[in-house]
């Protein structure tokens, strides 16, 4: 990648650091987008509720990369928070596609992170990026989410979608809440343990991130998962084996409704869901395998 100016949502999140870290280390401007008044000479004010963004700030930007978003296992699903979910992620990237589209010299690349929850549960059978969506909240907040990124592709600017699966890390997401358990010899399988996890390591995400920008090939949606997809099982004994710690305390499935209410059903549902395009484009995983992208993180 040469060097570059690159604006990106979202920059505070598990993700969004680490990427702004790893684009600040390789000399490239990185403007981040954030949702207060700018006090710093490298951020930008936005408002996704308002759709509003200060598109001065995105003036000769050469990427957008989009990953702003209510998190979904951060609290219980009321109604309220399923719309907090949805419209994060619908309004504020129909704010960001409007304000790339409206710039007279437009950025080359809008990489918008979106989810593997697309897919729905899809139980053992593997999927790539040309399977339909599935059905349900989530695939319904995917479908809406990637349609609002329209005015961006209708103004020529190249959109990637970026389907990513579990990110395996430390610091935040599905998995950071794991460690901790586990490390304390509290980790077991979840429900039944046959569901499928489609993970990823951090570095892998962050790699593919920046792949995404790069390769000038890809447009539409590109899954970023691991290639090789494992059950819940299998994630509960890689944890035990790397960590050293027993996980004999399996969460029953009814247990778990009752703690998580609806998000329990995408804990317990099943994604396999394999990176098709992203292997196709030549991109190779530092981490591909569960014992790995644990052992990284």
């Amino acid at each position: 990648m040469r060097i570059s100016r690159i604006a990106v949502t979202g920059s505070t999140g598990l993700i969004g650091t680490a990427l702004v870290r790893s684009l600040r280390a390789d000399g490239h401007e990185v403007v981040r987008l954030v949702r207060r008044p700018a006090r710093a000479g490298d951020e930008v004010e936005w408002d996704p509720k308002r759709q509003y963004v200060d598109v001065a700030g995105l003036v000769g930007c050469d990427a957008v990369v989009h990953l702003a978003g209510a998190g979904v296992g951060e609290r219980r699903w009321t109604e309220a928070y399923k719309r907090e979910i949805r419209e994060s992620r619908v309004l504020g990237t129909a704010a960001i596609a409007e304000a790339v589209a409206s710039l007279d010299v437009p950025p080359k690349v809008l990489v918008c992170g979106t989810a593997i929850g697309y897919y729905g549960d899809t139980g053992s059978r593997a999927v790539d990026e040309t399977a339909p969506a599935g059905e349900g909240f989530l695939p319904s907040v995917c479908v809406d989410w990637e349609e609002a990124a329209g005015a961006a592709e209708e103004a020529g600017v190249r959109v990637v979608y970026a389907r990513t699966g579990l990110v395996v890390a430390r610091g935040g997401g599905a998995w950071g809440p794991l460690f901790p358990l586990f490390r304390a010899g509290l980790g077991g399988r979840l429900g039944s343990g046959e569901q499928f996890w489609s993970f990823i390591s951090l570095h892998d995400e962050i790699a593919a991130l920046r792949h995404l920008v790069d390769d000038e090939s890809l447009s539409g949606p590109v899954n970023l998962t691991a290639p090789e997809p494992v059950t819940n099982r299998e994630v509960t004994a890689a944890m035990g084996r790397v960590l050293r710690r027993p996980t004999l305390l399996p969460v029953p499935a009814a247990a778990l409704r009752i703690a998580l209410g609806d998000f329990a059903a995408d804990v317990l549902g099943s994604q396999r869901v394999l990176p098709a395009r992203l292997l196709e484009s030549g991109f190779r995983f530092a981490f591909p395998t569960i014992d790995t992208a644990i052992a990284a993180a």
